[in-house]
């Protein structure tokens, strides 16, 4: 009869994030406003790309993929959590919830594979140049980034599954804004050892993993880099670089955070903040990181504007 009760618990309620209430319609005002200029500034840089031939080479095809990624991402979270400011109805089903987590957990994913192929794909270009058409053909590009997101699918499956096992009873709070898997550990009626278990071998695997290429490639990189004799040589691949470092660090510091720590097992503010960080914050600044400290896109973006304008 407890086993049929807990199974019965098929409605949560997301607590989201905590505010005063004068501070209701300003928040989403803010949040609305930066949904809008993440899927602008994401969708315009796939256009750009997809627009102009001199973008379409590996360094580019993987933006234009990470700017779709950061699309998906910030969609799986940014409308339910504007709908729970604006309203007092932070309801969610339990289908729902595994739905937003499953695909909160494949965009996740494949950005930490796309990071570290974007990483690989600059070690390539500035550590080895002439080689570089030859090692990282379209052929190549292509199955790398459709390994990125098979990779990012396999890993949602998995977590998805295992969820299945938990049965919810007396408490349907998720202390977040959004379903993440920690919150719903913490009110679970089943023992969740089993999913902390796959979390820390397949989630801290993929963060390891991805991780070492970044900093291998760039450890190469900066080696490379300081033999340059040429000081605007050196400028050149410092700004490319750069962008890419700062995207990284600002992506994989909280989810490290959130993920890998030890007794990570529940949402606190600080959980809350780090989240808003990663599915909030980072696919918004992506599009001006890469753009603005890139000459060729703001050089591609400036010929089409003058095309049109002429036209």
């Amino acid at each position: 009869m407890e086993t049929k009760n807990a199974t019965e618990l098929t409605e949560f309620v997301l607590t989201g994030l905590t505010y005063e209430p004068v501070w209701q319609v300003p928040l989403f005002l803010l949040f609305l406003m930066i949904y809008l200029i993440t899927i602008t500034g994401n969708l315009g840089l796939i256009a750009l790309i997809w627009k102009d031939p001199h973008l379409q080479i590996p360094m580019y095809i993987f933006l234009g993929n990470l700017a779709l990624v950061d699309i998906w991402l910030s969609s799986t979270v940014t409308p339910k959590m504007l709908v729970n400011i604006i309203t007092q109805n932070k309801r969610i089903s339990l289908s729902e919830c595994l739905v937003q987590f499953f695909s909160f957990a494949v965009s996740a994913t494949t950005e930490c594979f796309l990071l570290a192929m974007m990483s690989y794909d600059r070690y390539l270009a500035i550590c080895n140049p002439l080689l570089y058409p030859a090692i990282l053909t379209h052929r190549l590009c292509m199955g790398m980034l459709v390994s990125s997101f098979v990779g990012g699918l396999f890993h949602a499956l998995i977590h998805t599954g295992f969820l299945f096992r938990l049965t919810f009873c007396n408490d349907n709070i998720i202390h977040h804004f959004y379903c993440d898997i920690m919150p719903l550990f913490k009110i679970s009626c089943t023992d969740p050892s089993i999913n902390v278990l796959m979390i820390f071998i397949f989630s801290g695997s993929i963060q390891v993993f991805t991780i070492l290429i970044v900093l291998i490639s760039y450890t190469l990189v900066l080696f490379t880099i300081l033999k340059k004799k040429s000081a605007q040589g050196i400028r050149k691949a410092f700004s490319t670089c750069g962008a890419h470092l700062l995207s990284v660090s600002l992506y994989y510091g909280p989810l490290l955070f959130m993920y890998v720590r030890p007794g990570s097992t529940q949402a606190d503010h600080q959980d809350m903040t780090d989240s808003l960080f990663y599915t909030v914050i980072i696919p918004f600044l992506n599009p001006i990181i890469y753009s603005l400290r890139n000459k060729k896109v703001i050089n591609s973006l400036l010929k089409i504007l003058k095309r049109n304008i002429k036209i």
